[in-house]
């Protein structure tokens, strides 16, 4: 008799928390759709803005650089200098990597800070397929340039803005210089969130 009255209250028992569970608004839970992460995860007031002037500041910073170029197109000069320089690097190395990590940390951010642009985009960061057809990019995310021929990523640089099918860049080191470029979507191989 003890084993049947255990039986009943354990079904009881699982039968309201399976019913509750999608009829009480304590504790129905809401996708998080087209969200940020930080608002569909109950964020503090105010974070969502704090974070939109974020991009906004980076975005700035790296649109204040364009048109800085290379002393003698050898990965040199001053500015050149100061973006390698904040990833512990010297003259003479690839720094689309520096320039954006240069722009975060501008910003005030401390990451990322890396010269190798493949770091730019772990796994954890980057967006799916899915975010970036519902259209999730935001400016002051990094998008990544897929080289065939060396079998990784080997150029990235900053999203300054989404316009339907393509997006509005900013971005060391392509020509010698920092500059603005209008890249299809299709064409790029991966974009990743360093600041949600």
């Amino acid at each position: 008799m003890a084993t049947m009255h255990s039986l009943f209250f354990g079904v009881l028992f699982v039968a309201v928390l399976f019913l509750g569970g999608f009829s009480h608004p304590a504790v129905a839970r809401k996708p998080f759709g087209n969200q940020p992460r930080s608002i569909a995860m109950g964020a503090r007031p105010g974070h969502q803005d704090r974070m939109v002037a974020l991009r906004k500041r980076i975005v700035q910073i790296a649109v204040q650089e364009i048109g800085i170029t290379e002393a003698t197109g050898n990965n040199d000069g001053a500015k050149v200098e100061e973006y390698l320089a904040y990833t512990g690097l010297g003259k003479g190395y690839a720094w689309c990597a520096a320039f954006v990590s240069w722009c975060y940390g501008k910003a005030g951010r401390t990451a990322p800070r890396n010269a190798w642009s493949p770091a730019l985009f772990p796994m954890a960061r980057r967006y799916t397929g899915q975010q970036i057809k519902r259209e999730s990019i935001r400016p002051a995310d990094l998008f990544a340039i897929y080289s065939q021929r060396q079998g990784r990523i080997n150029h990235v640089g900053i999203v300054q803005k989404r316009e339907k099918s393509f997006i509005l860049t900013v971005e060391g080191n392509v020509e010698d210089r920092v500059l603005s470029k209008r890249r299809p979507i299709v064409t790029i191989y991966a974009f990743s969130n360093w600041i949600d």
